[in-house]
């Protein structure tokens, strides 16, 4: 069972859940309700409610005991009992059945209408007879006075039936091309007939008349002119004597009262999708309207939506049963769905416990509209680099963030993490590796995430400092501290190795003795002592660490000392190999800028620089300046040359930068004497 609350409306979908094939033992059956719980959840309300390929129509019987349905593949219909909840008869055809009506009270006599232009009759103990009309059918009804079978379908007749008598009565003659819907008032038997011009001809079966016709297109095309298609009419149903409902094949309901030649009320799906069936709830006033997407129930009076059911597979049917809640949906899909809204009305007496189920699930969390939808933050937008739909439909702002489809968030993960997929396999593969190891003998192994830090709180020797350090390794709040990689600790920081020295410079002999201790620990037997024993053990510990605690506060200053010496020499060294290497750098593009040598050959004349001189009176100052030495300075005549260069040594100039630095902050710590009394001045000039 599904709940979910569109419109602030329960619904229930009883067809939710997985089924169990047929062919599986009882043996089997039990072992698989024991494993899965979606199983042991399920609800279902009829046994086998369901088709091999896609449900087409479903119907129930006058007396409310039987439920038919059709469907494919292989064609058939089936027969539910209601009492028993569970299939009566099945039956196959050998062509698909268009639709079908009860002729009788009971499941004993139907009609099929099928699409090779066949009409099969059948009674309870299988086909009673069939025979075939001039064309395609599309839909019939049964006059119950007359015995008259009236069909439809391509073509300008309606044809007759007579069951009586066995034969075929003269047909009605329509204005229409075809002839797609066809519906009886229970009232007054007046027989309605929906065209493929978007008419409503509604005829007398007394007099054998057509007694009046609505224009349901044209006052479509008056209410939406930019329709997607010509409004045929698609759908037909009569509520009481007067009111009548029209479906077309543009998405609209149209409203009449068959006084009158033009609609009271015009609803439109907005989808532009066929409406396949319309039907009236007697006690609140509403309309079910069914096209292929989706199921709106919405007021009568003012077409204000009460609830929807959207489709995750194409809807054919619709089938409501009298003053209840509960109605079934022929879908493109194995499952006939069950759908029960308790504000429409109490269950059926047959499946009366479906009240109190939903009374108890009332009290517990439903599904939301919103577990659809994924929150996310400004920053994860644009880590998968979605920061541009804001502002549009996709993005529903909320709070700090947005809500997102899940559908959209995954795809863009995928996009912008495509290995995430493996890395969580490998994760999930490691994980199941180690819980098969705790089945084993039991080491206290050590973490992957610092390593060094969980062996000095294991090696801690006295007693006090072991319960603390066993407390510290079992709390679950510095859990993620050894697992999580993020909160590893750089040993290479310089913070780290001033206020850890001794952790950090930890010897590998060290650590592998308290490595052996660790695992020798682990297989020796753990017994409960004398409380005599533990006071002796904890007067010695205490007594031992006061004379070692002055010896480490020594060595620990030392290694403090050391280790700060060590890192100013680094960051020596490290200024020393920049410097190098930008004077390196400076030296490359002085030698790529070597004088060009020419070569002399005999019978050419060599000019020397002159006509150098003149290119480069041409080019322009950013071509000069790349071909120009600093170093090199050319004179007047041709083979002297002057050089530049510097004499310093390399840490003279090191010392030049920080003297001027020093000179720098000597100025800005230089006490001013603006604010110093003139006479004060010349008292101090004098004793200078």
């Amino acid at each position: 069972m599904q709940v979910s609350e569109p419109n602030n409306v329960k619904i229930y979908n009883l067809s939710v859940g997985k089924s169990l094939p047929e062919w599986l033992s009882e043996r089997k059956r039990r072992a698989l309700l024991k494993k899965d719980v979606d199983l042991r959840r399920r609800i279902e309300l009829i046994q086998d409610f369901d088709m091999p390929g896609l449900s087409t129509t479903v119907k129930m019987s006058r007396d409310g005991q039987y439920i038919f349905a059709t469907g494919i593949y292989k064609p058939r219909i089936k027969c539910f009992d209601v009492n028993n909840l569970s299939l009566k008869f099945e039956r196959c055809f050998d062509s698909e059945a268009v639709t079908f009506e009860i002729l009788s009270d009971d499941y004993s006599k139907f009609v099929l209408l099928q699409c090779d232009r066949y009409i099969e009759f059948h009674a309870a103990y299988g086909r009673y007879y069939r025979l075939r009309i001039p064309k395609f059918g599309r839909d019939m009804q049964y006059h119950y006075p007359s015995c008259d079978l009236f069909v439809v379908g391509a073509s300008s007749d309606i044809y007759r039936l007579n069951l009586e008598r066995g034969q075929f009565m003269a047909p009605f003659t329509s204005n229409s091309s075809s002839i797609n819907k066809c519906s009886i008032n229970p009232d007054h038997h007046l027989l309605v007939c929906g065209t493929q011009e978007g008419k409503v001809e509604a005829w007398d079966p007394r007099s054998k008349t057509m007694v009046g016709s609505l224009d349901s297109a044209f006052n479509c095309i008056n209410e939406n002119k930019q329709l997607e298609g010509f409004p045929s009419v698609s759908a037909l149903k009569f509520n009481g004597g007067l009111e009548l409902a029209v479906g077309t094949s543009t998405g609209q309901i149209l409203l009449y009262d068959i006084r009158s030649n033009k609609p009271y009320y015009i609803k439109d799906h907005m989808y532009g999708l066929p409406i396949k069936d319309v039907d009236f709830h007697q006690e609140q006033n509403l309309i079910y309207s069914l096209d292929s997407s989706i199921l709106k129930i919405w007021e009568k009076n003012n077409g204000k939506l009460y609830t929807s059911i959207e489709a995750s597979t194409e809807f054919n049917n619709l089938c409501t049963i009298a003053n209840s809640g509960l109605f079934f949906l022929a879908n493109e899909n194995t499952k006939i769905q069950t759908y029960y809204i308790p504000s429409l009305g109490p269950a059926p007496k047959w499946a009366s416990f479906l009240d109190s189920l939903t009374e108890e699930l009332e009290e517990k969390n439903f599904e939301h509209v919103y577990d659809d939808y994924k929150f996310v933050t400004k920053k994860e937008l644009e880590t998968l680099g979605l920061e541009h739909l804001i502002g549009t439909n996709l993005l529903r702002a909320y709070m700090h963030g947005y809500f997102i489809d899940v559908r959209l968030y995954k795809k863009a993960k995928s996009v912008a993490n495509p290995f995430e997929y493996e890395e969580y396999r490998k994760r999930k593969i490691r994980e199941t590796i180690e819980k098969d190891r705790g089945n084993r003998v039991q080491l206290n192994n050590l973490p992957k995430v610092n390593k060094d830090l969980a062996l000095k709180l294991m090696g801690d020797q006295t007693k006090k400092k072991k319960k603390e350090s066993q407390s510290l390794l079992k709390d679950d709040r510095f859990k993620s501290l050894f697992e999580d990689p993020d909160f590893e600790v750089d040993k290479n920081a310089d913070e780290y190795r001033l206020l850890n020295p001794v952790l950090s410079r930890l010897d590998s002999s060290k650590k592998k003795e308290l490595k052996k201790q660790i695992i020798t620990q682990a297989f020796e037997p753990i017994e409960d002592k004398l409380e005599d024993n533990k006071n002796s053990e904890e007067s010695s510990d205490d007594f031992e660490s006061e004379e070692e605690s002055s010896e480490d506060e020594h060595t620990w200053t030392r290694e403090v000392k050391k280790q700060h010496r060590i890192i100013q020499r680094e960051h020596r060294e490290r200024e020393l190999r920049e410097s190098q290497e930008m004077e390196d750098n400076v030296q490359e593009e002085v030698n790529k800028k070597q004088p060009k040598l020419f070569e002399l050959r005999q019978g050419e004349e060599f000019k020397g620089l002159h006509n150098f001189k003149k290119k480069l009176n041409k080019a322009t100052l950013g071509e000069r300046l790349q071909v120009e030495d600093t170093s090199v300075k050319l004179l007047g005549s041709v083979g002297n040359r002057e050089m530049t260069f510097l004499t310093h040594k390399k840490r003279n100039k090191l010392l030049a930068e920080k003297n001027k630095k020093h000179k720098e902050e000597r100025k800005r710590l230089v006490r001013p004497t603006h604010g110093v009394n003139p006479k004060h001045k010349k008292f101090f000039s004098k004793r200078k």
